[in-house]
């Protein structure tokens, strides 16, 4: 590793530990020339499935588009920023552990609709009316009726109900 200070190769690590709850190693490094000490962050490279699109191109997923198409649809909603996180990181372990080198951009929609459903009802109905083309007022109120349907507990913890109680 370089000194950023005097440029010099000769440095040694003088502590280690682990950080951003474990997907990084943090270094403190001296450097032995200049006397110098920095910090320097060790992560994985790890290679994430290309993305197949529906008219057949292929692109490296992005997180920066995964997080920004779940941004719009949770755009004024009450959701805490780590759920979020923890949400996109979900996902891009899903990724990872499909041990796929290419995964159809509609599995990536259903992992991100599932994980929105989670999330909060109305961002759910916003990401799922794009996504899957919601034609007309009908195709929303058959997507909110199966919403009424089929809620467990885990899908409304901490939500605020699309509909108001009867």
């Amino acid at each position: 590793m370089y000194c950023p200070f005097c440029g010099k190769q000769d440095t040694k690590v003088i502590d280690s530990r682990l950080a951003s709850e474990g997907a990084q190693v943090r270094r403190r490094r001296e450097c032995l020339d200049c006397g110098e000490r920095f910090t320097t962050f060790e992560s994985p490279e790890l290679v994430m499935p290309r993305i197949i699109k529906g008219g057949g191109a292929r692109e490296p997923f992005d997180e920066d588009k995964l997080t920004a198409g779940m941004m719009r649809a949770l755009e004024k909603r009450p959701v805490e920023s780590e759920r979020v996180d923890a949400a996109i990181m979900r996902i891009q372990q899903r990724l990872r552990a499909s041990g796929e080198r290419e995964i159809a951009s509609r599995q990536l929609g259903e992992w991100v609709v599932n994980e929105l459903r989670q999330l909060d009802q109305v961002a759910f109905v916003r990401f799922a009316s794009v996504y899957r083309s919601f034609e007309d007022v009908n195709e929303f109120r058959e997507e909110i009726e199966r919403l009424e349907q089929e809620p467990t507990a885990e899908d409304t913890k901490d939500q605020i109900s699309l509909l108001p109680d009867d």
